[in-house]
């Protein structure tokens, strides 16, 4: 197991290119299966999470291989419609597999999926959107069984969950969709570029779909699908983390191959706290010389705050003058970080599904433990400027996420490294009983 150690204090500054989005590649990654043709999806991460679906694919009878930022998929005629809990059971984004396999040949079985602790995230919309397509749905033994008795057929269907709208669920609906009898109309369908990335991709592939980043998307179902060939979107997440980050150390940071409308209430909310933002056609510059503000902020679905960049938020804040709140609209529990904050010195107290931030003079370097992905990189970009060194462990949360996050910010001047985590050694049951002889 890894761990990353941070020194603190300096400042990033230079130039640093975003890696393809992974929340846009897995969905997209599951939509090949709606075809047998092969499909060629570009400028995708190397991550573990890639790896994961990649693998979960191929066990379903796909043949997917990953190379050089490439991924090629060819499910061909035959495919095992069974998710197995061992693949499913590690990443959320599994469960976007259920749609195609149910409207491409007819049932599933799909482990009910796992992921990030970030609170319960129940696929209750999931079903509901495909059981208004005519699928029969029932979980038993850990599994979601999904079957539909001839083909599936369009409908209304109203996605709106009790925290908004659902991404993957969204994904799901629309995927099962294209290959339905008539039209479906999804109202309160989720809006964020990931699902308009996929929606471009299933277009590509010849679905009919209008409404692409609304509320309102309607499909008319085609009676088959073909491979196809595309490039996702640059990963706004990681955009945003390198944002904060040039922020927090007040440094003068480009980030190159990201698109500024996508990051609209990020470089609000960066102006707001007292950097400069420049917005080129894809990049985005932030420069900090002055004093920060305290800034609040409420995290809601897309174009809102992103709920994935909460934490990297709340460590700008914990080095800002002044008392922040920041509200968890989406995943009320997700405050894991707080404690591993708060052990660095940062003084963060929690009242429900607020956050109050009272901004310290500095940070500390100390031993923590990641809880999730993006409390990760926040931990990361709190170490940029704590005093002494910070060792983040349990970094595989990270690698989920950010592709060679390390290397990206030591080119910016960061003093960062990874390391092997050293492995208690076992002692035998002699050496044991002869220290407790020692000690008696």
């Amino acid at each position: 197991m890894d761990k990353i150690i941070v020194t603190g204090g300096r400042k990033l500054r230079g130039e640093v290119e975003v890696s393809g989005a992974k929340n846009a590649a897995l969905p997209m990654m599951a939509a090949a299966l709606l075809t047998d043709q092969e499909s060629i999806i570009e400028n995708v991460p190397n991550l573990k999470d890639i790896r994961t679906m990649l693998d979960l694919l191929n066990s379903l009878g796909a043949k997917g291989e990953y190379r050089d930022g490439t991924v090629t998929i060819t499910p061909g005629n035959t495919l095992v419609p069974v998710a197995p809990y061992e693949l499913v059971s590690t990443m959320r984004a599994s469960v976007c597999v259920l749609g195609p396999l149910l409207a491409r040949v007819g049932n599933a079985e799909v482990s009910l999926p796992g992921g990030c602790v970030i609170g319960p995230r129940p696929i209750d919309l999931h079903l509901k959107g495909l059981e208004a397509l005519g699928a029969s749905t029932e979980i038993r033994h850990g599994y979601v069984h999904a079957r539909m008795h001839k083909r599936l057929r369009g409908n209304d269907i109203y996605l709106g969950g009790a925290f908004g709208s659902s991404v993957l669920a969204t994904a799901n609906v629309m995927m099962a969709a294209t290959l339905a009898r008539g039209q479906t109309t999804i109202e309160d369908a989720a809006c964020e570029p990931e699902i308009v990335d996929l929606a471009c991709f299933l277009i590509r592939m010849g679905a009919k779909i209008q409404g692409v980043g609304s509320k309102r998307i309607e499909i008319e179902g085609v009676n088959k699908l073909h491979g196809a060939k595309t490039a996702i979107i640059a990963d706004r997440v990681e955009v945003g983390t390198y944002l904060f980050a040039a922020a927090m150390t007040g440094g003068d940071v480009l980030v190159k191959k990201a698109d500024p409308n996508h990051q609209n209430v990020v470089i609000d909310k960066l102006r707001q706290a007292g950097a400069r933002v420049d917005r080129g056609k894809s990049s985005i510059r932030v420069r900090r010389t002055g004093r920060l503000q305290p800034v609040n902020v409420t995290t809601l679905p897309y174009p809102g705050f992103p709920t994935d960049l909460q934490a990297q938020m709340m460590a700008l804040m914990t080095i800002t003058p002044g008392i922040s709140v920041i509200t968890e609209k989406i995943y009320p529990d997700r405050y894991m970080h707080v404690s591993e904050l708060n052990r660095m010195g940062s003084r963060i107290f929690l009242e429900g599904p607020s956050a109050i931030v009272q901004g310290v003079k500095r940070l500390s370097g100390a031993p923590v433990m990641a809880s999730d992905l993006r409390a990760s990189a926040a931990l990361v970009i709190a170490g940029l400027v704590a005093e002494g060194s910070t060792e983040i462990h349990r970094v595989y949360h990270l690698d989920r996420g950010y592709e060679r996050i390390e290397e990206k910010l030591s080119q910016l001047g960061a003093a960062i490294s990874r390391q092997k985590e050293q492995v208690p050694e076992q002692k035998s049951d002699s050496s044991m009983a002869l220290e407790l002889e020692a000690v008696g």
